[in-house]
């Protein structure tokens, strides 16, 4: 038989019985479609973390006190504006260096409130992260030797206490304390998992004065270039060790930070395939199932055709056509599902989605692989019959 003749006589059987090769075909739909929308979730809230660390800043290096490693228990910060010094020395630029004391603060500004994450920093954060403007003038050296009680508000923060008016120049409370502003920043959104928008900037020295504290609870260099950068880690943490004798510290860089997390997604975006993929398996029983009984409303067919010359491996191959067919047009049917739910996913939820020709390509190939070998079975037993006996079944 030849093959063109074989794929119509196989499209014209599955005409034949619509509404079951229909429902034998749900079952891979969903599962393709299953696979390729998960895929594409996983995919793109991986992408979208990836973007968010690396709108951190370029040649970023984080120093944090203990050790970043499985099982390692926190520390609490020992480092204080001195060892911000140090690094600077060691970086040989001031500017490069950023330090951070943090506490939630409740921020008051007339008769509205909101609770905010207050930011203690020093003069040089927008040089090493990536934080623009909206408004006035962020915060100086003088600020931060003095302590002066200024702040620059996330954009949230801004449209929450003064909402079209402009803060600049007007008061605010942070925990209690009086603060003036002077600039605000643009909307940023979420960074990994954190509301950058819900920040209060005010200078370290102040913070430190208001939460009764002279310790920062972390700083980040940006280093000059990105081959000098795990140099630059080592000798800094080294200095700090000699420093803080017993206390252990970690420098971590952007490259480090989203190899873990790419290989925590990684196993996420397989274990959603993975789970995905269960369907396809059950829709492959499906179809197997119903070639089976296929087989046995055909056998006086099967029987006539082989009375007339036709091979057993013609009569298997006719069969295993069909169950192909089945999960391939099943295959295109689910791909497009899922393509579509994406979509919907990506614009009408804040949930990421992003689709790859690898997950479409992979669900498209699962699916006639299981076609091939969920009809193997049913096709065996179709090319096995005996022609004699097939005639004489009614």
């Amino acid at each position: 038989m030849r093959l063109a003749e074989a794929w119509r006589v196989a499209l014209d059987a599955l005409r034949a019985n619509r509404l079951r090769s229909v429902l034998t075909m749900l079952g891979i739909v969903i599962g393709v479609a299953a696979v390729v929308a998960l895929v594409a979730i996983g995919t793109g809230t991986k992408q979208q973390i990836e973007r968010q660390v690396e709108g951190l800043g370029s040649n970023l290096l984080i120093v944090v006190p203990g050790r970043l490693e499985a099982g390692a228990a926190p520390s609490v910060s020992t480092m204080s504006l001195d060892d911000a010094d140090a690094v600077g020395r060691i970086v040989g630029d001031r500017s490069r260096v950023a330090v951070t004391v943090a506490s939630g603060e409740t921020v008051r500004a007339g008769g509205r409130t909101i609770f905010s994450s207050m930011q203690g920093v020093l003069e040089t954060t927008p040089g090493v992260f990536v934080r623009r403007l909206d408004r006035g003038t962020y915060l100086t050296r003088s600020d931060v030797n003095t302590a002066r009680r200024v702040a620059v508000l996330g954009a949230r923060v801004a449209t929450e206490l003064f909402g079209d008016r402009d803060p600049v120049g007007r008061q605010i409370t942070v925990g209690g304390v009086r603060f003036r502003v002077v600039g605000t920043f643009e909307p940023l959104g979420q960074s990994l998992g954190v509301d950058r928008d819900n920040e209060v900037h005010v200078p370290v020295t102040a913070a430190q004065r208001l939460l009764g504290t002279d310790r920062i609870d972390g700083l980040a260099v940006r280093a000059p270039d990105r081959e000098r950068i795990d140099a630059l880690g080592a000798a800094i943490v080294a200095t700090l060790g000699e420093r803080h004798p017993g206390t252990d510290f970690s420098a971590v860089t952007q490259e480090q930070i989203l190899g873990v997390l790419g290989d925590i997604l990684g196993v996420l975006t397989g274990v959603l395939a993975a789970i995905a993929g269960i369907s396809l398996l059950v829709g492959g029983v499906g179809v197997s199932n119903i070639m089976l009984v296929s087989v046995r409303e055909r056998t006086r067919e099967i029987g006539l055709r082989k009375a007339v010359g036709a091979r057993p491996r013609d009569i298997g191959l006719q069969f295993l056509l069909e169950a192909v067919l089945l999960t391939t047009l099943g295959g295109i049917l689910g791909m497009a599902l899922g393509i579509t739910a994406a979509l919907l996913v990506d614009r009408l939820s804040p949930v990421p989605a992003a689709i790859t020709w690898w997950s479409l390509t992979l669900a498209f190939g699962v699916s006639a692989i299981v076609g091939i070998v969920f009809g193997v079975v049913p096709a065996q037993r179709a090319g096995r019959l005996d022609p004699v006996v097939a005639l004489r079944t009614e």
